[in-house]
């Protein structure tokens, strides 16, 4: 495989390979978890109740461009065309991004062809595919993630293809697609100016000799436009609310910078999901017993090698720097690059408040890590020359054998305990029993259901958000309003049902129960209720 006399359409299969494979493997976990409120939040805007933080008004038409001060509605906006296809449903919000996905692993690997050769390219397109973090966090997106990691690795393909042919006809049009691409990623997420500032840097530290002999007053000027046109939507809501995206959430953390440095090791060995989307053995009363072929399969390989929950992705990391000095001086300076390029982007999310301490922000340092592999140990076989085609081909095997074992793992447990309090299936029965009920409100008592509610009834549900506390007293005699929470061992907000109980026996009213919901598993879930007088 890693034979330096690999033939161009053999390395276009094996990539093409690795982005069948990703989009296969997202198949059998795309339904396996109920909708998580931050996966569902892109449909706010699309979906009633419809809600957005800031929109713009153009004639008669309503345009939202930010549905947080730090997330934009582009992912709304292609949603817009998938459900004027396929209605808003489990599917139909999954599948897209796990086809973004398998994108961005072909986009990493023609990138890395460009900037390594093929042998790294091939490798790395093997090693981000069968990532389990990568994929998951694809699958599920509550990041949102897909969208950044095709947004960055788009535009910086476009930029390489640029300073690589900066004199072919269109040079031009790779330098303003290429910057237009990072500019919609920051407008998709604002947090892309970590990896953005990273990789500024780190081409300033590494490459600034080749920038500086591209450098023009004309170049400049279409790379400035191009990015702005991509995160005008942004810069135009900032602008409007002085800069609100910034003041809000660029906030000091005071906690050590060591202390969130697990969750990037944990993301790099594929560990850092479990017991987040996952629940355990111990927390489900009936776990389910696989019923399927496919399925007693995968929990006979795990039950062999012993439940895995950790790749040797990191050690491989360890020795790829520790080989990184075979590399030639291209390659050793594109290890540098990425290396630094990742460490930036890390410490900043490290050193913000409420941001580094989980997957969904570590994996946006993705495809780094697999890049510094692949050049390194393609860089190593090169070096070695005979020698290394054996080991390398082990090595490699090694390697992608105990991601897929962790990403069985996740499957089997998915597949068996189901998904934690944020991603319970129980929002499919909750969804339609609230619907056969007809209320004319919904009000949510915990985080985590409205936005849920919303894409699974379809917009058919008037919900309304309680996780602030009960505010306004009056709603508690609404003819027909229904409430929702979780069970006092499922709440994320723990105490916030306990809070508005306690407002409404002060404003004269009591609970009465309406229905329990449980989940797939038997675990009670979500409480439906609605408040009476209390001399009833």
């Amino acid at each position: 495989m890693l034979a330096s006399n690999l033939r161009p359409r053999l390395q276009h299969l094996l990539a093409l390979f690795a982005c069948a494979f990703f989009l296969l493997a997202g198949q059998f976990f795309l339904p396996l978890l109920g909708i998580e409120d931050d996966e569902s939040l892109f449909a706010s805007p699309l979906l009633a109740p419809r809600s957005w933080l800031y929109a713009i008004r153009i004639g008669h038409s309503t345009f939202p461009l930010m549905v947080m001060s730090y997330i934009g509605t582009l992912k709304t906006l292609l949603y817009k065309a998938v459900f004027r296809i396929a209605r808003p449903g489990v599917w139909s919000a999954r599948e897209p991004m796990v086809l973004a996905g398998a994108a961005s692993i072909w986009i990493f690997y023609v990138l890395l062809r460009r900037v390594a050769g093929r042998r790294a390219a091939v490798l790395g397109a093997l090693l981000l595919a069968t990532d389990s973090c990568y994929l998951l966090t694809s699958v599920f997106d509550w990041g949102p993630v897909a969208l950044q990691h095709l947004l960055l690795l788009g535009g910086g393909y476009f930029l390489v293809c640029f300073a690589q042919e900066p004199k072919s006809r269109t040079a031009h049009r790779a330098l303003a697609g290429g910057f237009f691409l990072l500019g919609l990623a920051v407008w998709d997420k604002a947090l892309a100016v970590w990896m953005l500032s990273g990789m500024a840097l780190a081409a300033a530290a590494f490459y600034w000799r080749p920038i500086a002999r591209l450098f023009t007053r004309r170049r400049a000027a279409i790379a400035l436009l191009s990015f702005t046109v991509g995160a005008a939507p942004l810069l135009i809501f900032n602008f409007k609310t002085h800069w609100s995206t910034f003041r809000g959430n660029v906030k000091r953390d005071t906690t050590p910078v060591s202390a969130k440095a697990p969750m990037l090791m944990n993301t790099i060995n594929g560990q850092g999901l479990f017991g987040y989307l996952t629940d355990e053995d111990w927390q489900t009363p009936h776990p389910r017993l696989p019923e399927s072929a496919p399925a007693r399969a995968s929990a006979a390989l795990a039950e062999i090698t012993g439940h895995p929950r950790r790749t040797l992705m990191f050690y491989a990391l360890l020795l790829a720097l520790a080989l990184a000095p075979l590399a030639d001086a291209g390659g050793r300076r594109a290890i540098a690059f990425c290396l630094m390029a990742g460490a930036i982007a890390w410490l900043q999310m490290a050193m913000t408040a409420n941001a580094g301490a989980s997957v969904h922000h570590t994996i946006l340092l993705w495809p780094l890590p697999q890049a510094i592999i692949a050049i390194s140990f393609a860089s190593a076989a090169t070096r070695l020359r005979r020698a290394a085609g054996p080991v390398c081909a082990l090595v490699l095997a090694v390697l992608l054998a105990s991601n897929l074992l962790v990403a069985n793992e996740y499957y089997v447990m998915m597949s068996r305990d189901g998904g934690s309090e944020s991603w319970s299936d129980a929002i499919f029965p909750l969804s339609s029993r609230l619907e056969s009920a007809h209320p004319p409100a919904v009000f949510c008592a915990d985080w985590g259901i409205q936005d849920s509610l919303r894409l699974v009834s379809r917009g058919r549900l008037p919900t309304w958000d309680l996780t602030g506390g009960l505010t306004d007293p009056g709603i508690l005699a609404g003819d027909g309003y229904l409430f929702v929470g979780r069970t006092a061992d499922q709440e994320i907000f723990r105490g916030n049902t306990a809070r508005i109980v306690t407002a409404a026996q002060a404003a004269g009213y009591r609970r009465e129960m309406v229905d329990t919901i449980s989940d797939g598993f038997g675990r009670p879930t979500f409480e439906i209720y609605r408040f009476v007088p209390a001399q009833r």
